[in-house]
């Protein structure tokens, strides 16, 4: 009785621990998506968009979030907190930065009605990924693969230009975003009971980083997707 006992209150433990690494993971990308969208509406509204689109800048500013995102993967363990978080801040302003361009494809009651089913489809699976069973760890490598296949199709559609190939990367694009949500809040939620609230602030902080990180990523690509259905074009 004594031992099984002993088993719950560690499983307790483990999960209180779990939630309240989740909850910093929440916030930080809640934080990141309040700042892109921020970013984006005003670079949209003063003209700045124009200007991004039509230049070399728009490519400058997706190599530096490329290399942000690289960076901050690669030397986490190796920086300091407050820098991974002022990397992140700083990856959050550049992604608005790009992601105004869509104000001139796309109605701004599009975009909102398409950020509200986004944000829909996002909940539910990342509740999925927190309440299932279900180990989902078998599906990261299969995704991943799938992710890695529709950008080099993407990439091919650059010089095909097939509305066919067009519509069926964005509907696999959906797909494959709303699996790695689940996943993704799995695994985070693994990392949270595996302990990572015992290791110090910086640990922790740098953790919850990575993954908002993860999570923003998983979000805003769904979000692109689903645009393509759901935007109103401004043509």
């Amino acid at each position: 009785m004594y031992e099984n006992a002993k088993q719950m209150t560690l499983g307790q433990t483990r999960q209180e621990a779990s939630t309240v690494f989740l909850a910093k993971v929440f916030n930080w990308m809640a934080v990141g998506l309040f700042i892109t969208g921020v970013v984006a509406f005003f670079t949209a509204n003063t003209g700045l968009a124009q200007t991004i689109i039509g230049s070399p800048l728009f490519f400058i500013l997706m190599i530096a979030e490329l290399g942000l995102v690289f960076y901050l993967s690669a030397r986490v363990d190796k920086i300091k907190a407050s820098t991974a978080s002022s990397l992140f801040i700083g990856y959050s302003v550049l992604n608005g930065l790009t992601l105004s361009v869509i104000f001139l494809a796309y109605t701004s009651s599009s975009i909102a009605g398409t950020f509200f089913i986004t944000a829909g489809m996002f909940g539910a699976m990342a509740v999925y990924g927190l309440v299932t069973k279900r180990d989902l760890s078998g599906m990261g490598s299969f995704l991943f693969m799938g992710l890695i296949g529709i950008i080099l199709a993407s990439v091919v559609n650059i010089f095909l230009k097939s509305s066919s190939v067009y519509w069926a990367i964005s509907f696999l694009g959906v797909l494959i975003f709303t699996g790695l949500t689940a996943y993704d809040v799995q695994k985070i939620k693994k990392i949270g009971e595996e302990g990572i609230m015992a290791q110090g602030d910086e640990t922790i902080r740098k953790g919850s980083i990575m993954g908002a990180l993860t999570l923003y990523l998983d979000f805003i690509n769904l979000f692109l997707m689903l645009l393509r259905f759901f935007g109103g074009s401004r043509n």
